[in-house]
């Protein structure tokens, strides 16, 4: 009681102040509502940039999304260009060498591969009897030969590729005009058979086609000689060939209706020059004696 009645003289002078002074009574309040005010101002400015800086962000995510989306739609239509670019230019060196030649031919799409049959090796081109193909009509691309009619349907044929087991080219080897047969072997691989000892035939040599049936053109390139071997109780040289066309990426083809006898010897390409060749060629004492 006493330390009330002793302040209220003092309210009552702080009460007679004018009015444009300070009350100093009420300072500490001022104070702290000014600090808390400071820390609100503070609190919500924090919260507002934090919450602008997170959707900033998500609208950074959206648009890095939407132009991921833009850049993979460009990739897929610069790729569909590049495609129909090799296309065309694919379609254009046929158009050229079905133009440039004598021989009467059909194109024909691969529309179909089964190579890894146990009966034959063979693919499916979209023409067919409807389209004036037979069986045993040779097949070739711009590279090489490739196979024979196998199984002609309506719009649809079956080609017998020449590493089948049973397909027969004749070949002559470029270099020296050596005569054999190409046949198959492997889904991969020919051989040249029955050709003599005495030939001279190394590892490298192109082998094309000897066109004495006149259903491959002369000179066409067939394989190449990957291995070659004399053995002292065989009279003919055992060749073995890889194919110049890859089964696997053949796209479009030719079916020779008729080879007019052409003959493309002065056309074909060097032979394809490797490493020295293989020891296979020369065999050991061993080996002789076998």
């Amino acid at each position: 009681m006493i330390a009330i009645v002793l302040a209220l003289p003092l309210v009552s002078i702080n009460m007679q102040q004018r009015p444009h002074e300070s009350n100093w009574l009420s300072r500490p309040f001022s104070f702290l509502a000014s600090l808390v005010e400071e820390s609100f101002y503070g609190f919500s400015a924090g919260v507002r940039g934090t919450t602008a800086m997170y959707l900033d962000l998500i609208n950074i995510k959206k648009s890095s999304i939407e132009l991921s989306t833009k850049n993979n739609e460009l990739l897929a239509r610069m790729s569909e260009m590049m495609e129909l670019k090799q296309e065309n230019d694919r379609l254009r060196n046929l158009l050229a060498f079905r133009d440039s030649t004598k021989m009467s031919l059909i194109s024909a799409e691969v529309v179909g591969r089964d190579l890894v049959s146990s009966d034959h090796n063979t693919i499916t081109i979209n023409k067919g009897t409807h389209h004036g193909l037979k069986p045993g009509q040779a097949v070739i691309t711009m590279q090489g030969a490739l196979g024979y009619i196998y199984r002609p349907e309506l719009l649809t044929s079956k080609i017998m590729l020449i590493t089948d087991r049973y397909s027969v080219v004749d070949g002559v080897v470029q270099r020296t005009r050596a005569h054999g047969i190409v046949e198959g072997r492997s889904q991969n691989a020919c051989q040249l058979k029955y050709v003599e000892k005495t030939e001279d035939v190394k590892v490298g040599d192109l082998v094309v086609t000897g066109g004495l049936d006149n259903i491959f053109p002369k000179g066409f390139p067939v394989a190449i000689v990957e291995n070659v071997e004399r053995k002292n109780f065989s009279v003919s040289l055992k060749v073995e060939l890889r194919p110049v066309v890859d089964p696997l990426k053949v796209e479009e083809v030719f079916v020779v209706v008729n080879a007019a006898n052409v003959d493309l010897s002065p056309l074909t390409p060097p032979p394809i020059t490797t490493a020295p060749e293989s020891s296979a060629a020369t065999l050991s004492p061993a080996e002789k004696t076998q």
